[in-house]
């Protein structure tokens, strides 16, 4: 079962995106401005983690449509960073793709309470593929549309979490997910308010950490504790990555809870999940059967070795794993090597 996944980029794809952007600029797909759909959760389960087969099924379908376009997105992005001669149409195309969901207000009506609590890491997606080329393009009506579309959404979500989302959720993987496109929005924008916003956001998940690194809003999940906690860590080690090249640094915050979340997540899939097994009481889910850890889960290693370069950190999937997360921009090589 490949459970939330987001899938990887391959090189293929990347180099098509290339070879399209140079010869045409492919309309986007059609908006999508409604989501409404319900938990992926049985109901009568409070650790949700108990699929709803049938949910889960509804979910998957709208979102579909979005993550698809997200990837193709972030597709295009890539192949102009790649590009060190690449025009500033090939940059222009992004924008316009970009600018048709903008222009039709998209992912405005937030139908219900899931979807406002899952629609961050979407939006992250689309704000780090236009922060990717924003440099190189021209288009400026474009770029502001974007921009007040971005601002918009953020503003919401900042809403949603503050005043909506119950009390677990606000310390959970989503807050971290939303806190990273109100990130990535504040800093395409100069919104200081936005940044700091997202700043406080992840170092107030951050501060839950128990001393062995774990999460507890994430290890009670039941069979899937280990899943969640890797599904947190990576928005916050890319918001970290973020803030520290903007002067912001939280490495340091709560007693250095960055780097014992990661190696509570590294220490327990190394101990087959025995860690979180104890605290949630259910085997967990990389080694029951249910699914094995994808190379996406671990993109954000190439972030969090910029951040820590004498960690030596290596992905446990091998160094020649893919480091590719459509929702955290594509490929994180391309991103955290070479100062983009």
């Amino acid at each position: 079962m490949r459970h939330l996944s987001t899938l990887p980029l391959s090189a293929a794809l990347l180099l098509a995106a290339g070879a399209a952007l140079a010869e045409e600029c492919p309309p986007a797909p059609e908006p999508v401005v409604t989501l409404d759909y319900g938990s992926r959760y049985a109901a009568d389960d409070p650790s949700r983690s108990s699929i709803d087969q049938e949910s889960n099924a509804a979910v998957s379908r709208a979102l579909r449509p979005i993550d698809a376009f997200i990837r193709e997105l972030v597709a295009q992005s890539n192949a102009v960073l790649a590009e060190a001669n690449a025009g500033p149409e090939q940059a222009d195309c992004v924008l316009s793709r970009i600018a048709a969901w903008a222009g039709a207000d998209a992912l405005s009506d937030l139908g219900s309470f899931t979807a406002r609590l899952s629609v961050g890491a979407r939006l992250s997606g689309i704000a780090e593929s236009y922060r990717q080329v924003r440099p190189r393009a021209t288009d400026l009506g474009a770029a502001a549309e974007i921009e007040d579309w971005l601002t918009r959404r953020s503003a919401e979500q900042i809403d949603f979490w503050e005043k909506e989302a119950t009390s677990g959720a606000r310390v959970g993987n989503l807050r971290a997910w939303a806190a990273l496109a109100v990130l990535l929005t504040g800093e395409i924008t100069g919104n200081d308010m936005q940044v700091g916003w997202a700043s406080a956001s992840a170092l107030r998940i951050l501060c839950t950490a128990r001393p062995d690194g774990s999460l507890p809003q994430e290890t009670k999940r039941g069979g899937y504790g280990l899943h969640y906690q890797f599904h947190a860590i990576a928005p916050l080690v890319t918001i970290a990555a973020h803030l520290d090249r903007l002067g912001q640094p939280i490495t340091r915050g709560c007693d250095g809870a960055l780097e014992r979340v990661v190696g509570y997540a590294l220490s327990d899939y190394a101990a087959e999940g025995a860690l979180t097994e104890a605290y949630s009481g259910k085997r967990q889910s990389y080694f029951d059967g249910t699914e094995t850890l994808q190379p996406h889960e671990l993109a954000w290693v190439a972030a969090y070795r910029q951040l820590f370069p004498q960690t030596g950190l290596a992905s446990p999937l091998g160094a020649e794993a893919p480091l590719n997360n459509s929702k955290l921009g594509g490929d994180q090589r391309l991103l955290w090597t070479d100062g983009s």
